[in-house]
């Protein structure tokens, strides 16, 4: 009788043991990322939040539990990522190749990324410029000796910025007054008389030129000549036109206001484990008719078009998926 009961002490000791120790077992596999994204009023926010839903909805599955943060852009992005502070980010396809190649003019400049990898590339934005209708600003030639916001240190669209500038014939440095501000803070301040333009690169419609074109103050987009020139400099830049559909608050009358642009991707390290970045890819492209419903800024996305503009190696995880897929040999 009493070994009889010992026996069934233990029984129950041990199945205590298991069910109370299943969810720290659960917790020990999990593996926690976070995603690096941009501005709340961009494209990444809602993309990096996007991605990490997916993610999370199959936590039982992957083990994975990814968060978001808004974060600086695209230079912060990948600095984050290749110092481990982040295991995911969204950077424009321009600052991928500066990172991974080390580009002189660039923060990388002799400091080659060899760690930087490519997962996919999102979506296209173009580099745009903004003035207010009261400051004279009717091309890029008229920003000289006005008050100009060509974005805060770090970010993607700065460079966007000066290399517009540049081939154009104008030096930041001495031809304006240039601002540094965090994107989110530009449209605010044009509103007030602050500043009179600004640059930012976005996928549209975007929350920021919604909310510049909707204030007292009118706004309209400036065109940036040399396009061609600029992407022949360039490889990762292209010829582009924003359309005023988007945003009928706009002082222009025309269609579209000729650019240049980029493409957004979606980077990590080498460092981060194939069966993570793996998951998260095929949760994307398994998903993809509900991703591109997220912003319209993926109207007529193609998965072929996601593994367009990358310019650092992609990732072996991804890479996985793409042979699995049949999307690459």
């Amino acid at each position: 009788m009493k070994k009889t009961l010992i026996l069934t002490v233990a029984i129950v000791f041990g199945l205590a043991l298991m069910l109370g120790g299943a969810p720290a077992d659960v917790q020990a596999k999990t593996t926690f990322v976070t995603i690096g994204t941009g501005g709340i009023t961009g494209v990444y926010y809602p993309t990096g939040g996007a991605i990490a839903k997916m993610v999370n909805a199959k936590r039982d599955m992957y083990g994975i539990r990814a968060t978001v943060e808004s974060t600086g852009g695209s230079a912060f992005n990948i600095n984050a990522v290749m110092a481990g502070d982040l295991e995911f980010g969204v950077a424009q396809s321009d600052r991928q190749f500066q990172a991974f190649n080390g580009t002189e003019g660039s923060e990388w400049a002799g400091k080659p990324q060899p760690d930087l990898r490519a997962v996919f590339s999102i979506h296209a934005e173009t580099v745009d410029l903004i003035a207010s209708a009261d400051s004279g600003i009717n091309t890029i030639q008229d920003l000289k000796g006005k008050r100009i916001n060509i974005g805060n240190f770090g970010s993607g669209f700065r460079q966007n910025a000066i290399d517009a500038l540049e081939a154009n014939g104008l030096n930041y440095e001495t031809d304006f007054m240039a601002e540094n501000l965090a994107a989110p803070e530009a449209p605010g301040l044009i509103q007030d008389g602050r500043i009179d333009a600004a640059f930012y690169t976005v996928g549209h419609p975007s929350g920021y030129y919604k909310e510049a074109t909707a204030g007292k103050t009118k706004v309209k987009f400036i065109p940036i000549p040399n396009a061609d020139k600029i992407a022949a400099k360039y490889p990762y830049y292209a010829p582009a036109r924003t359309l005023m559909s988007h945003y009928p608050g706009a002082a222009n009358t025309e269609e579209y206001v000729e650019t240049f642009g980029v493409k957004a991707t979606f980077v990590t390290s080498a460092q981060v484990p194939d069966e993570v970045v793996y998951a998260i890819t095929k949760e994307v492209f398994d998903n993809f008719d509900q991703f591109v419903k997220l912003h319209p800024a993926y109207e007529g996305l193609t998965k072929e078009d996601m593994l367009k503009g990358l310019s650092a190696p992609i990732h072996p995880g991804a890479m996985k998926y793409y042979k699995e897929a049949g999307l690459m040999k």
